[in-house]
């Protein structure tokens, strides 16, 4: 009889893992993020994932979602490349089954999986990436969703800035020559027309130049008494760099993504002239939600002692927001079905969050939540994104 038990034990143990597996499954809801984990915009990948794991945490020990399930995060670095963005979203929907799809910086990126989630009917959460065409695409129904800035928006709001606060009269735009930067371009002519302010050149340069010399020379022939920047940390530092062996002092205005790396760092003694658009800081007072967030930073992180260790605090921000956004979607949804979570998010309840309160974030016509109004200007102190006065 001995020896019947122990030949039955292994068919007996693997019954009862297979057993246990599907439990298992129903009890988490899995969260992907596609997004830049490594190379020079890595810090902006950190960023969200801090944001990320502060409130699944937050969420899970309040119960979980959609009546005591666990959210659990899964991971893949896009590299910054459109391909290996789409790749990793494939995978994370197709082998881990992940509820949601959450994306990281790059526009070029984010773009490439508009297609992609269409086709998986799965919802994609943007937290960065600002390329109107992510989310406004004309493609139906729309899986693409945002906590973010949105181009077009921005555009309208840096050239405002540009001519409320440096009188500008003929701004010049120096842009990344990618999808993002063909994004802005748009969006700035838009707002030129709007505000009646002529834009005195457009100029392109390469994510990898390293002297950006010629175009500017270009915008300054051109009558240009103001730039606006659009590019991430990296390729945006050589403009700078360019701007100051030119020997032009001219106000800068720029786009977000220097916040996504070590602009400060690589930019030169220019960095902290450039204003730039923001949709949260962690300097000065704070709601309840920031108090939280900021005391969780610093029992996870030994490094971050203040709001001046914080570094890239919009994923932070905007990640920790959308993750709250997309839990209240589950639990309206009652399900992790893309169309029918894909429904939840235009009937999410009002959420008091840390960027600001959320009434009816998401409409049928319009998949971001964050308006030009939610918007902030911050200039670089040090590696401190401060809040302009």
């Amino acid at each position: 009889m001995r020896l019947v038990s122990n030949l039955l034990l292994p068919t007996a143990t693997v019954f009862l893992a297979m057993a246990a597996t599907p439990v298992l499954a129903q009890e988490e809801v899995k969260i992907g993020l596609v997004a830049a984990l490594s190379g020079n915009s890595a810090l902006s990948g950190e960023a969200i994932t801090r944001g990320l794991t502060i409130a699944i945490d937050e969420v899970n020990a309040r119960g979980g979602v959609m009546n005591g399930k666990k959210l659990v995060l899964v991971k893949r670095d896009d590299e910054s490349n459109p391909s290996k963005g789409q790749l990793a979203a494939r995978e994370l929907v197709e082998k881990e089954k992940v509820a949601v799809v959450f994306g990281g910086i790059d526009t070029p990126v984010s773009a490439a999986l508009v297609n992609v989630m269409q086709e998986l009917k799965t919802p994609y959460m943007g937290v960065w990436a600002a390329g109107t065409n992510i989310t406004h695409h004309g493609k139906t129904p729309n899986y693409m969703f945002r906590v973010s800035v949105v181009d077009e928006r921005v555009d309208l709001a840096m050239m405002k800035y540009a001519q409320k606060t440096y009188s500008a009269k003929k701004p010049g735009a120096i842009l990344v020559n990618n999808p993002w930067g063909e994004s802005n371009q748009k969006g700035l002519e838009k707002a030129s027309a709007e505000l009646k302010l002529p834009l005195a050149a457009v100029e392109k340069y390469g994510a990898s130049d390293v002297d950006i010399t010629p175009q500017l020379t270009r915008l300054r022939s051109a009558g240009a008494d103001s730039l606006i920047l659009v590019g991430n940390a990296a390729p945006a530092a050589q403009v700078m760099k360019s701007l100051d062996r030119m020997g032009w002092k001219v106000p800068v205005v720029s786009h977000w993504g220097i916040s996504g790396g070590r602009f400060n760092e690589l930019a030169g003694p220019l960095y902290k002239d450039v204003v730039f658009v923001q949709t949260y800081s962690f300097f000065g007072p704070q709601n309840k939600n920031g108090q939280k967030v900021m005391a969780e930073l610093k029992k996870r992180y030994p490094d971050i002692k203040g709001p001046e260790d914080i570094l890239a605090p919009v994923g932070v921000a905007n990640s920790y927001d959308a993750l709250m956004l997309t839990a209240l979607a589950l639990n309206t949804a009652k399900s992790v079905d893309g169309d029918k979570l894909r429904e939840a998010f235009y009937n999410v309840p009002d959420y008091d969050g840390l960027i600001k309160t959320y009434k009816k974030p998401f409409t049928s016509s319009d998949n971001d939540a964050l308006k030009d109004a939610d918007y902030i200007w911050v200039r670089f102190e040090g590696k401190n994104a401060m809040p302009v006065k």
